[in-house]
């Protein structure tokens, strides 16, 4: 065959069948949005016909401003963020679940702390008001203790910050979700005495995007949803093969220096955190009833407007993606 066939013929055959759509995913660094980054670096993105792009916030509340911008197309962050805005007349939605919560309350072994009540007077690192965290910390935990947030000193800080204050020994206790909690209990002298997903458990992430966005690419938002479901299943089904894909999110070195086993490998570490999450592409019916005691536990602490109605959380959720599929 002459070249100048050939070179025609195997230029097509180097034309991709498709082409991917550009996406832009919103995510912030917690075991929580593990799906998030496990479905970008295991190709799921891809597989499902997506160019995404990994966009990292450092709060929720700067994630839900990008997708209220239109700088995002969804997020994977707390619903309490999406009732916020709502609630100040963006057009939201919530399209799916992600996990369920896993808050620990760690004390430091020499705080003389044993139960939940014992955190009166002393001081607390937890994460920012008016986060999810937050609104359960005060609004159940420290509410099922018979404790006002005024009874003790509460610290709002990045999660690596509070275990570097357990360490350091500037908290008594701190209210942390994982891969932090796992961190705090090899680096710190600390005990778990409580977790919240074992006495109350609600859908702490969400899969968030706009109505606009919704209407316009619900073909990609779809696909986005198929692509972290199915990183959900291997989290759930096969950590050992997801922790070496996302260890480098959370833990930099190879190895972690522990206080009593030495050097530990850090994909064990994140394997294990993994192990103790409770991820979900699907919410229930019991998701949704929890979010709405969330929604007036918001309007009792005054995040949310105070009214006679309940706050409308069915208004905000479009449950199609999940409705047809088998999940």
């Amino acid at each position: 065959m002459k070249r100048w066939i050939l070179a025609p013929l195997l230029a097509l055959l180097t034309i991709p069948a498709f082409a991917a759509e550009d996406f832009r995913v919103g995510y912030v660094r917690v075991m929580d949005d593990a799906q998030v980054m496990l479905a970008y670096e295991a190709g799921l993105y891809e597989k499902y016909g997506l160019n995404a792009d990994l966009i990292e916030f450092s709060s929720g509340t700067d994630l839900i401003k990008a997708i209220v911008g239109g700088g995002l197309d969804i997020g994977v962050l707390g619903f309490s963020n999406a009732f916020t805005w709502a609630s100040r007349g963006a057009d939201l939605k919530i399209v799916g679940g992600a996990q369920r919560g896993y808050h620990s309350l760690l004390v430091r072994n020499d705080s003389g702390i044993e139960e939940v009540a014992g955190l009166e007077g002393k001081s607390l690192a937890s994460q920012k008001q008016g986060s999810t965290a937050d609104i359960v910390l005060k609004g159940v935990m420290l509410a099922d203790a018979g404790l006002e947030p005024s009874d003790l000193n509460i610290m709002g800080v990045a999660p690596a910050v509070a275990v570097q204050s357990l360490v350091g020994g500037r908290v008594d206790a701190a209210f942390l979700f994982e891969p932090y909690d796992r961190i705090a209990q090899l680096v710190a002298p600390v005990e778990q005495i409580y977790e919240i997903g074992e006495v109350w458990p609600f859908p702490c992430m969400v899969v968030i995007t706009s109505g606009e966005t919704l209407e316009k690419r619900e073909k990609a938002v779809w696909a986005a949803l198929d692509a972290q479901r199915d990183a959900i299943r291997m989290l759930e089904e096969k950590p050992a093969e997801a922790a070496p894909l996302i260890t480098e999110y959370f833990i930099a070195e190879p190895t972690l220096q522990t206080l009593e086993q030495g050097e530990v490998s850090s994909e064990a570490v994140i394997e294990q955190a993994i192990t103790t999450q409770d991820f979900s592409s699907k919410l229930t019916d019991q998701d949704i009833a929890r979010m709405k005691e969330l929604a007036a536990i918001m309007q009792e602490q005054g995040i949310l407007p105070a009214s006679d109605e309940p706050f409308d959380v069915d208004a905000l959720l479009d449950l199609s993606w999940q409705q047809a599929r088998t999940l």
